[in-house]
């Protein structure tokens, strides 16, 4: 599989991307380098590999769900800057 300058002039069309015929040149160029080399994964013997969806062996992660006592008004608000009987008071941010 290679790219032309035709190739190259389509995708920046797309891209909505403007190059010079030199930089079109460039691109498709440095296109089929990066093709070639990917090409060379085709050269791996990959028979008997089975196919994986992550790297990590690890199936579950998650911890237990447990249920415990809320943090109460008093104390959460005690740093807080500005409050509003039991809430945090904060500056306006949508205008």
């Amino acid at each position: 599989m290679s790219v032309t300058t035709k190739d190259v002039a389509y995708i920046a069309e797309l891209a909505r991307l403007s190059f010079t015929e030199a930089e079109k040149e460039k691109m498709t160029s440095e296109l089929n380098a990066i093709l070639q080399y990917v090409e060379k994964l085709n050269e791996v013997d990959t028979e008997g590999v089975e196919p994986l969806n992550s790297i990590h062996d690890q199936v579950n992660v998650l911890r237990e769900d447990l249920r415990q006592e809320s943090i109460p008004n008093e104390t959460t608000l005690m740093n807080a800057p500005d409050r509003l009987d039991r809430f945090f008071r904060v500056p306006k941010v949508i205008g």
